[in-house]
C-alpha cells in the first residue's frame, strides 16, 4: 500500500517468456530515484482454488482495501480468472464493492485477454479526470465481443496465409517475415499472439500436404488398373493366389519396374517419392491400402466376367452352328426365340449377339452362294438352249427354277430369292460371255490374277503415266455406278430405299446380265453444305435422278443443280458440268395451290430443256399418285447412265491420246476419235494446248 517506491535500474516489466532470455527482448528500466504510485488495481481471484476459502480471501481483500483507502489514491477492483470464475464468488465480490463508495469493479481474464486493457484504462481515467470515462463491460459480454473480433481477425489471417503459402514446403520464419507488414497478420498476432498465428500456419501447411498426397494417391490408383492389365492379364495366373503370392508374382514380372517402385522407407506418403511429380510409378506398399485392395478385387472380377462373356459368345456361336432353325437370310427377329436363353441375356447385350449372328449369317450366305454356284455348274445343260443374247424368257426361268427347285442347295437361298435370281443371271451371262468380268469367282478368277501378276511386274512407261492420270470417274472398266438422287421432303430417301430393295444384299444390281455395284447418295438439303455435296472425296457421281412432285420441289431441283455447277466452275475436275441428269415427276398432288398434273408436266419439260436432260412424265415412266418407278424403268435409267459414262470416257480418252501423240516427235499424224479424220498433230493440238 506504499505510495512511494525506490527501484533504480530495475526492469520496468517482464513476462515468463522472457525469463533467461532478457537480452533478446527490448528492455525498459524504472526511472532513477523514487517512483510515486498514482493508483492501485486490487485483484481478486474468483476461480475455485484448492484449499482456499473464498470468504477468508474476501476478508483479506477487505483489510487490504482499508489500507489502500488511507492513501487517498484511486482503487479499481479487478476480478481475475473469470473464464473459470464461480458465480457466487463473483456475486460476493460485487457485493463487497457496492459497500464501498465509488469503488468500480472490472471482470477480467488474462488467459482470454478479456477486459485486461479496460482495467488499466479505468484506473487511468480515475487518476486523470481529463480523460473520458471508460465504459465497464461485463465479462461475458466482453468475451462475446472479443470472440467476434478474434473470429474476424482469424478469417482475414487465414485468407492471408492461403494467398501467400501455396506449397507445403514453406517454413514459418520465411512466411512470417513476408506477412509482418500485412494488417491481417498484425491484428491477429495482437489479439491471439504469435504462437497461435504459427499454429494456424502449420495447420494450413499440413492441409496442403494432405491435399498433395491425396492427388498423388488418385494418380497412382488411376494407373493401378492399367498396371494390373499389363502385368497379369490372365485369370488362370492369379485366380488361385493369395494377396501375398500375387504381389510376389507382380515383382517377378519383367515390366514390374515400369509400373511400380519399391521404396526403402514406408509408408510411401512420408517419403520424398510423393513430391516427385515426374515419376508416376506406383509405390508398391500402396497395394496394402484398402483402396488398392478393392481395385485388385475389381481386376479379378473383371477377368472373371470377361471369361464368362467369352464363354457366352462361344456358346452362342455353337448354338448357331447346331441350330436347324438358322438358315441363310433368316432375320434376327425370326431366329432369336429359337437360339436365345436366359443366361445369354444375363451376360451380354442383345447388340453383341446380333453382331455375332450377322457374321454367322454372312458365312452361311457365302457358303450357300458357293454351293449354289456349284449346283449351276452341275446343271450346265439347262443353259445350252438359250438365245445368244443370254436373256432367258420367263418361261425358261420357270423351267430352270422348277428343275433346281428340289435341290437343297436351291432351297437354302429361299429367303434370298433376289440374290439367287441374280446368281442365275450372272451364271447365264458367264456361259455366253466367259470373261474375267463375268467369272463367278470374281477377283479370284485365274485370268484376272494372271493379268494382275503380269501388270504389277511389266508396266510400260506410257501405260504407267496413263494410270497415274486416270480419272476414276471416267473409267468405264469399273463395274460401279454412283448415283445421286435429288429431291426434297423425303422423295430422295423413298426412291433410294425402293432401288435398294431391288438390289442384292451387297448392293449389286444386274443390268443386261452383268452385275454392277450400285452406290446411292440421296440429297434433300442445301447442296452448298459438305454433307449434301454431289461429289465427295469417296463418291464421284456418274449421274443424277432429279425428283419433284410440286412447284416447290421442282424449284429446289433447279436451284440445287445450278448451285452444284457454280461450285465447280473454273475447276480442272469440273465433272458435274457433264453429269447426266434425269428429271422425274414421281406423283401428282391434286389441285392444291392451283397445281395440276398437266401443269407440273409442262413445267418439268421446260426445266428439262433448260438443263439439257432427260424428262420422264408419269405416262412414259408408269408413275402415278402413290406409285413409284418400276424395275424396268430403273434399269433403263441406269443403262442410260452407263452409256453416257462410256461416251464421256471416249471423248476424254481421245484427248489424252492426242496429248500422248504430241509428246512423240516422230509421230506427225494422229486419228481424232471425235471426228474420225486423219489430221496433222499441230492442227489439232495447238488449239487445244
Amino acid at each position: 500500500a506504499a505510495t512511494k517506491l525506490a527501484s533504480a535500474e530495475k526492469l520496468m516489466y517482464f513476462c515468463t517468456d522472457q525469463l533467461g532470455l532478457e537480452q533478446d527482448f527490448e528492455q525498459k528500466q524504472m526511472p532513477d530515484g523514487k517512483l510515486p504510485v498514482d493508483g492501485f488495481l486490487l485483484c481478486v481471484d474468483v476461480s475455485r482454488g484448492m484449499n482456499r476459502n473464498f470468504d477468508e480471501q474476501l476478508k483479506f481483500v477487505s483489510n487490504l482495501y482499508n489500507q489502500l483507502a488511507k492513501t487517498k489514491k484511486p482503487v479499481v477492483v479487478v476480478l481475475t480468472k473469470c473464464d473459470e470464475g464461480v458465480e457466487r464468488y463473483i456475486r460476493d465480490a460485487h457485493a463487497f464493492a457496492l459497500g464501498k463508495k465509488n469503488l468500480q469493479v472490472v471482470e477480467t481474464s488474462a488467459r482470454s485477454n478479456v477486459n485486461v486493457e479496460l482495467a488499466f484504462s479505468t484506473l487511468v481515467q480515475l487518476v486523470d479526470k481529463s480523460r473520458g470515462k471508460a465504459k465497464i463491460i461485463p465479462y461475458f459480454e466482453a468475451l462475446k465481443q472479443q470472440s467476434q473480433q478474434i473470429a474476424a481477425a482469424k478469417d482475414k489471417y487465414e485468407w492471408l496465409v492461403s494467398r501467400i503459402v501455396k506449397s507445403h514446403h514453406e517454413a514459418w520464419p520465411n512466411v512470417s517475415r513476408k506477412m509482418q507488414p500485412a494488417p491481417e497478420y498484425q491484428d491477429y498476432v495482437y489479439l491471439e499472439g504469435t504462437q497461435k498465428a504459427k499454429k494456424l500456419f502449420l495447420q494450413h501447411v499440413q492441409r496442403l500436404k494432405q491435399e498433395h498426397i491425396e492427388r498423388r494417391r488418385k494418380v497412382y490408383l488411376s494407373l493401378l488398373p492399367q498396371a494390373l492389365d499389363a502385368l497379369v492379364p490372365d485369370l488362370d495366373e492369379i485366380d488361385h493366389l493369395s494377396r501375398a503370392k500375387a504381389e510376389k508374382l507382380l515383382e517377378a514380372k519383367p515390366d514390374f519396374l515400369k509400373w511400380f517402385v519399391v521404396l526403402e522407407e514406408t509408408p510411401w506418403d512420408a517419403t520424398s517419392h510423393v513430391d516427385n511429380v515426374d515419376n508416376d510409378r506406383i509405390p508398391f506398399d500402396l497395394l496394402e491400402t484398402p483402396a488398392a485392395e478393392q481395385l485388385y478385387e475389381a481386376h479379378l472380377e473383371k477377368l472373371r466376367n470377361e471369361r464368362k462373356r467369352a464363354e457366352m459368345r462361344r456358346a452362342f456361336r455353337e448354338n448357331l452352328e447346331s441350330s436347324p432353325f438358322v438358315t441363310p437370310g433368316k432375320p434376327w427377329e425370326e431366329a432369336r426365340s429359337f437360339i436365345m436363353n436366359e443366361d445369354f441375356y444375363l451376360w451380354l447385350e442383345e447388340s453383341v449377339y446380333m453382331d455375332i449372328y450377322g457374321k454367322h449369317q454372312k458365312q452361311l450366305i457365302d457358303k450357300a452362294k458357293e454351293d449354289f454356284q456349284e449346283l449351276l455348274l452341275e446343271y450346265s445343260e439347262l443353259f445350252y438352249e438359250l438365245e445368244l443374247d443370254a436373256k432367258p424368257s420367263k418361261e425358261k426361268m420357270g423351267v430352270i427354277q422348277e428343275v433346281l427347285g428340289e435341290e437343297q442347295r436351291f432351297k437354302a437361298l429361299q429367303k434370298l430369292q433376289a440374290e439367287r435370281d441374280a446368281l442365275i443371271l450372272k451364271h447365264i451371262h458367264f456361259v455366253y460371255h466367259p470373261t474375267k468380268e463375268t467369272c463367278p469367282s470374281c477377283g479370284a478368277c485365274v485370268d484376272a490374277r494372271v493379268e494382275q501378276l503380269l501388270g504389277s511386274r511389266f508396266i510400260r512407261p506410257a501405260e504407267q503415266q496413263r494410270q497415274q492420270h486416270r480419272n476414276p470417274l471416267l473409267d468405264s472398266n469399273i463395274d460401279r455406278i454412283n448415283l445421286v438422287i435429288l429431291g426434297k421432303d423425303g422423295l430422295a430417301r423413298e426412291l433410294a430405299n425402293e432401288i435398294r430393295a431391288l438390289c442384292t444384299n451387297d448392293d449389286k444390281y444386274v443390268i443386261e446380265g452383268k452385275m454392277y455395284e450400285l452406290a446411292l447418295r440421296p440429297i434433300e438439303g442445301n447442296v452448298r453444305l459438305p454433307v449434301n455435296a454431289f461429289q465427295t472425296p469417296t463418291f464421284q457421281p456418274h449421274g443424277c435422278l432429279c425428283l419433284y412432285n410440286s412447284k416447290e420441289s421442282l424449284s429446289y431441283v433447279v436451284e440445287s443443280i445450278e448451285k452444284s455447277r457454280e461450285c465447280t466452275v473454273g475447276r480442272r475436275d469440273n465433272h458435274l458440268a457433264q453429269l447426266p441428269l434425269t428429271l422425274i415427276l414421281v406423283n401428282k398432288r391434286g389441285d392444291a395451290g392451283g397445281e395440276t398434273l398437266q401443269s407440273l408436266i409442262q413445267q418439268g419439260q421446260q426445266i428439262a430443256s433448260k438443263l439439257q436432260c432427260v424428262f420422264l412424265d408419269p405416262a412414259s415412266a408408269g408413275i402415278g399418285y402413290g406409285r413409284n418407278i418400276n424395275e424396268k424403268q430403273i434399269g433403263q435409267v441406269l443403262k442410260g447412265l452407263l452409256d453416257a459414262k462410256r461416251n464421256l470416257n471416249l471423248v476424254v480418252g481421245s484427248t489424252s491420246g492426242l496429248k500422248e501423240a504430241a509428246s512423240d516427235a516422230d509421230l506427225r499424224v494422229v486419228m481424232c476419235l471425235m471426228c474420225g479424220d486423219p489430221v496433222s498433230a499441230d492442227e489439232v493440238l495447238l488449239p487445244i494446248l
